[in-house]
């Protein structure tokens, strides 16, 4: 079962009104199908504001459309999120990221979390040069987000090599096949900052220093040394 097969057999007739101040917002979830077995089951998400369609996503297209000016500045902003793509297809959005040890076996750790997936069923596994590995590894149960939505975290502590490629691999339901993951080993922006406003400021200090004292030596050459005696 895909996932425009799922959510039209989960969504199949739910709808949301919301009155407020005078103004109508109306929120729908289409199916769309022709097939019994809806094999070519299509999902339509519409949002509507006094009787006008703002926008829609439609899981066919895999991607939201706007309709007004808001509507178009809103499509825009999410498509290029895949995080919010990712949440309202129910396919899990990976993060890898890097992390504290546990303990000191190992200087390394990584952590690929799996956020906003429907249904639950999920495989998480590590890949250290294309091949599985099984030791060293934790992984969290598929925690509830309360709202139909599953996120999963599991870890992987190891001792880096130089060359090597280290992956996330993961499976699920509303993939087509696999999605590999490879860690980045290169340094964060945010590290990247860092290391360059600290480089700027020994630089500045560099110059500071260097104009006092070619400051200092000019104001001692101008000096009329007076004997004392």
């Amino acid at each position: 079962m895909t996932l425009s097969n799922l959510k039209c057999t989960l969504l199949l007739v739910v709808f949301s009104f919301y009155i407020t101040d005078g103004y109508y917002f109306h929120l729908t979830f289409e199916c769309r199908f022709s097939r019994k077995d809806l094999r070519d089951a299509e999902l339509v998400r519409r949002r509507i504001f006094n009787k006008v369609e703002v926008l829609r996503f439609n899981s066919t297209l895999k991607k939201y459309i706007g309709y007004t000016e808001t509507g178009v500045y809103n499509a825009e902003k999410w498509n290029n999120d895949p995080a919010v793509i990712a949440r309202i297809q129910a396919e899990p959005y990976i993060k890898l990221k890097s992390a504290k040890p546990a303990s000191s076996k190992h200087p390394a750790m990584l952590v690929c979390s799996a956020f906003g997936f429907y249904p639950k069923a999920i495989r998480v596994t590590w890949l250290r040069d294309g091949e599985e590995v099984t030791s060293d590894v934790t992984s969290t149960e598929e925690l509830s987000d309360g709202d139909w939505y599953y996120q999963v975290h599991s870890h992987l502590e190891y001792t880096p090599k130089s060359g090597e490629t280290i992956s996330c691999k993961v499976e699920h339901a509303s993939f087509t096949q696999p999605k590999v993951v490879n860690w980045d080993p290169s340094m964060p922006e945010s590290e990247r900052n860092k290391f360059a406003i600290g480089a700027s400021g020994l630089v500045l200090g560099v110059i500071i220093a260097a104009a006092g004292l070619i400051y200092y030596k000019k104001k001692s050459h101008g000096r009329i040394l007076v004997p004392q005696s």
